[in-house]
């Protein structure tokens, strides 16, 4: 009689399977990724579609004319404005859709399950900033720094095309090159501009030199000189002074083509270079300054990025919960 009754103690689990009292609710996961994917998707298209929204909008305010388009700081308060814009939008609808297409919990305290909505929000928020990170990366961020390289462009050849490029282009010339083009030939052109009031000192002992040495006359060796001025100034520029034997043998040539005297001759290779000297410096200075006003704007921009997802993760935890609610009514 005894082993009866023993059969017929209630085994624990028996029911469940039997599907009589119990439910599988208890052994179920609190997380429901397909909600979660599902309002990712949802956020990382919507950021998608506004951030490219944006960059026409901030596009279409800016001009290269001068006095027209709107104003740097202007553009950067409205974008700061969107991204903020964007990231509440999105996150809301990615986090309300993640609250509201969860799994329903049975027997689950109303306390927990706003915790687990809130963090279907928050990790829904997660994978859709991961994925808009991924498409920014790959794709669609050559197109929205595009304005921004070509900004960096501007500045950088403004320096490198009047201190590196001029000057370098000048110091690698040879005699008998062309050295007429560029800032560099500026300078050493207007070194040698005849003073229509002197006459030119006699120079036939140097045609005939650099016709005996070269066979082709003074048109040689006024190549020579010119080529030889280029890369005085060059390389008074790239060390930042011009070495006294330097000023006067430049004078001497000076002297020699335009029929200057020593004393004018010197005067002018100081002026020249002075003034040459000053260009160079104002270049690198306006590319110092645009490097450092590009330097701030970055500094700005990753601070309020970082506080438009704070914001965001915020947003889309609290929809969650309101998704979650609604979906439990």
């Amino acid at each position: 009689m005894s082993a009866y009754t023993h059969d017929t103690v209630p085994v624990p689990g028996a029911a469940t399977r039997l599907g009589l009292v119990e439910t599988d609710d208890t052994v179920r996961s609190g997380v429901s990724w397909p909600a979660i994917f599902a309002g990712a998707t949802a956020a990382a298209a919507l950021s998608l579609i506004m951030l490219l929204l944006g960059t026409g909008m901030g596009l279409g305010m800016t001009s290269p004319w001068e006095g027209e388009g709107a104003e740097a700081k202007t553009i950067g308060i409205a974008g700061i404005f969107w991204v903020t814009f964007t990231q509440v939008a999105a996150s809301g609808l990615g986090g309300y859709l993640a609250g509201r297409l969860r799994t329903k919990w049975s027997g689950v305290h109303t306390d927990e399950a706003r915790f687990r909505d809130t963090a279907h929000g928050f990790l829904a928020w997660g994978v859709a900033t991961l994925i808009t990170s991924a498409l920014l990366a790959s794709v669609v961020g050559s197109t929205l720094s595009a304005g921004a390289r070509v900004g960096a462009g501007v500045a950088s050849s403004v320096a490198s095309g009047v201190a590196t490029g001029a000057v370098g282009a000048a110091a690698a010339s040879r005699p008998g090159e062309e050295t007429s083009s560029g800032p560099m030939g500026y300078w050493v052109d207007s070194l040698l501009r005849k003073d229509p009031s002197a006459q030119p000192a006699s120079t036939s002992t140097d045609t005939g030199a650099a016709t005996g040495a070269s066979g082709r006359g003074a048109p040689a060796g006024d190549s020579a000189s010119t080529a030889e001025l280029g890369r005085i100034f060059a390389n008074a520029l790239r060390t930042g002074t011009l070495p006294p034997e330097d000023s006067r043998y430049a004078a001497q040539v000076v002297a020699q083509r335009t029929g200057l005297s020593q004393q004018d001759a010197e005067k002018r290779v100081n002026d020249s270079y002075a003034r040459a000297k000053a260009s160079v410096d104002e270049a690198r200075n306006k590319a110092k300054a645009a490097a450092d006003a590009t330097r701030k704007a970055t500094s700005y921009g990753s601070l309020w990025i970082f506080i438009s997802l704070v914001i965001g993760a915020l947003v889309a935890a609290y929809c969650a919960t309101l998704g979650g609610r609604n979906r439990d009514l």
